[in-house]
């Protein structure tokens, strides 16, 4: 653990989204980083804050989340400071997100640098993660945007990489490499041969820079976007002003990821670095990896999620999530997802867990927005 904080870093936290391969345990008034995934007894965002306060300090972390969700926030982050709880007012994408907290940062304090890290991610190993963003802070003083990667442990089809190129020579970041190139998801044969190479690195969207160095890339890449942040940021902190020029500018912001706006640019100019992170970490994508992150790998393991489920299980491994107090019987039966809530039910099994992304958009389709 750092002695004090990072005296120039500020950690953000963008919550928002609603995990739809992970429904319908998460719901768009309930998403997934309002849960307890881990069994750690409190929600993925407070684990969040947890991991970051040593770093950045309990006054000095920012969340972005949907206004619908600002209570539940704030009822899980007593100690955040109410100017630091930056609302959005629909979903805009991981560019609008990350980048409205650099303009409001940048404007209180020129030379910050900020870190953005996923509310609805599991890490262990705080040490080595702590080191990695250290690591990251003194690349992103030194001019560059900065990711974490991680070192794959098995040929993921789940994951986006990142392909290092040389080291760079940077004091306090004896592991720094600048990033060739990222690589969308891959099919099974490609994943193989990545796992393979150790050039390549999992995308686990996390990014430090100088938010002046941020901002920049955005005004090169989107101008647009661009123009509308710093509108906002010169209005937020006004009260009176902020909700009028929200509800005016936010609404028109282009919904672009922050990998496509700024980092793989920032990548073709040489401007990307990476640190390999040498931590457990995992995205909690859809129930196949909440079943091995709680089964601890385990392929013949059957994991129970629910402080009331009754569970009878003879011969069978995957995972069951209850929220209710019905008994759920499993025979026989191998990889299976059962989640079983009030209003809706959902069986599945591990090889299919990406498609439930499908189930919730033919809800919306139907009408159904009852159960979303």
């Amino acid at each position: 653990m750092p002695q004090q904080p990072i005296d120039d870093f500020y950690a953000v936290i963008p919550a928002g989204g609603i995990g739809s391969r992970l429904w319908p345990l998460s719901r768009a008034e309930a998403p997934k980083f309002l849960h307890d995934l881990t069994g750690s007894g409190q929600t993925l965002l407070r684990d969040t804050w947890n991991r970051l306060e040593p770093l950045a300090g309990p006054d000095r972390i920012a969340v972005v989340t949907g206004r619908a969700h600002r209570a539940a926030v704030e009822r899980e982050l007593p100690g955040i400071p109410d100017h630091n709880v930056f609302l959005e007012s629909e979903p805009r994408d991981s560019s609008a997100a990350i980048g409205l907290a650099a303009a409001i940062l940048h404007r209180r304090e020129p030379d910050v640098i900020i870190g953005s890290f996923a509310a609805d991610h599991v890490i262990r190993g705080t040490r080595t993660f702590e080191f990695a963003v250290q690591q990251a802070v003194a690349v992103a003083r030194a001019g560059y945007i900065c990711t974490i990667g991680i070192q794959p442990t098995e040929p993921s089809v789940g994951f986006g990489y990142i392909r290092k190129d040389g080291e760079l020579d940077v004091d306090g970041a004896p592991e720094a490499a600048q990033v060739e190139r990222f690589v969308e998801k891959p099919d099974l044969e490609t994943a193989r041969t990545y796992y393979a190479d150790r050039a390549y690195l999992w995308n686990a969207g996390m990014f430090i820079s100088r938010a002046d160095v941020l901002l920049a890339e955005l005004a090169a890449n989107e101008p647009e976007l661009h123009a509308g942040l710093l509108e906002l940021a010169e209005a937020w902190d006004d009260r009176e002003r902020r909700g009028p020029v929200v509800d005016r500018v936010w609404p028109d912001l282009k919904k672009i990821a922050i990998d496509y706006a700024v980092a793989e640019p920032s990548a073709e100019k040489g401007r990307l670095a990476v640190i390999p992170g040498h931590f457990d970490w995992d995205d909690v994508g859809d129930f196949a990896s909440l079943a091995k992150l709680n089964s601890h790998g385990g392929k013949n393991e059957l994991a129970i999620l629910g402080s009331h489920a009754r569970v009878l299980a003879d011969a069978s491994s995957g995972i069951v999530v209850s929220q209710t107090e019905r008994i759920i019987s499993l025979i026989g039966v191998q990889d299976i997802v059962v989640v079983d809530t009030a209003d809706a039910l959902l069986v599945t099994t591990s090889e299919h867990a990406q498609r439930v992304k499908g189930v919730v958009d033919a809800l919306k389709l139907t009408g159904r927005g009852d159960v979303l």
